[in-house]
């Protein structure tokens, strides 16, 4: 027998609950009007900014490039000395891209550099080093004649000018800075600031290998290699110039 006053509250609970539900306005759910948060909706763009900034990165900064140069510069130096000079290469590159990425917004300030500008001449830049790129030939962008004849002669080349112009040169500069622009959240800055960090691993990687990656490539292979990395370059800095043109006149804004 069941206790006055005593219902059975679950059922009872349950049956207002729904009757607050049909009270409700309905609402339409949709990719527009309905988008609940999820992590997927925060990661995605987050990852696509970490691999264009990787990819882009690697083109410039292309170590397969700079493979036969820092073996002609090391001929007299043991496997283990080569090394350790590309590692600290691969250290003062990243700490300089990161420095060049984390000041760009107060350089720009300083200067009184807009953004559109920086990216139409970045662009310009790239897509010279680009051309280079594709025929294959070693830019003076990177470095020249003399800057490559005086690390013959140097004992340590790690910093200069393995690590610079050679990995963080103004095309790996122009780059870090307008990712790094281009970054709207914490989320996407700490993207761009991981890949420089994956690039200079990567490029630690080619240049300690680099004797047994030139064995195998061969000249023919590793030219291969820098012209498909020209010509992603040439794409990508022509896309510099027309965001920067859009910004700079508003076209399609």
């Amino acid at each position: 027998m069941r206790e006055p006053g005593r219902g059975r509250p679950f059922c009872s609970a349950s049956f207002r609950l729904a009757s607050r539900a049909r009270s409700l306005p309905a609402r339409r759910v949709g990719a527009t009007s309905f988008r609940p948060w999820t992590p997927a909706l925060r990661v995605r763009p987050v990852v696509g900014i970490a691999l264009k900034s990787f990819l882009t990165l690697l083109a410039i900064v292309d170590p397969v490039a700079i493979v036969p140069l820092f073996l002609a510069m090391t001929a007299g130096d043991t496997s283990a000395q080569r090394r350790r000079m590309a590692a600290r290469a691969a250290v003062v590159a990243g700490v300089t891209l990161t420095v060049f990425a984390a000041a760009g917004d107060l350089l720009f300030a300083l200067l009184g550099i807009s953004i559109p500008a920086f990216r139409i001449a970045g662009g310009v830049l790239l897509f010279l080093l680009a051309v280079d790129m594709l025929m294959a030939q070693p830019s003076r962008q990177r470095t020249t004649p003399e800057e490559t004849a005086e690390g013959v002669h140097k004992p340590d080349v790690s910093v200069f000018p393995l690590g610079i112009p050679m990995l963080a040169g103004p095309g790996s500069i122009t780059v870090v800075i307008m990712a790094r622009t281009s970054a709207a959240t914490s989320l996407e800055r700490a993207a761009v600031f991981a890949s420089i960090l994956v690039v200079a691993l990567v490029s630690f990687v080619v240049l300690a290998v680099g004797g047994q990656l030139a064995h195998r490539l061969g000249q023919t292979g590793m030219n291969v290699l820098h012209r498909v990395f020209g010509l992603l370059l040439a794409a990508i800095a022509a896309q510099f110039v027309v965001d920067g043109v859009r910004e700079a006149f508003g076209i399609g804004a």
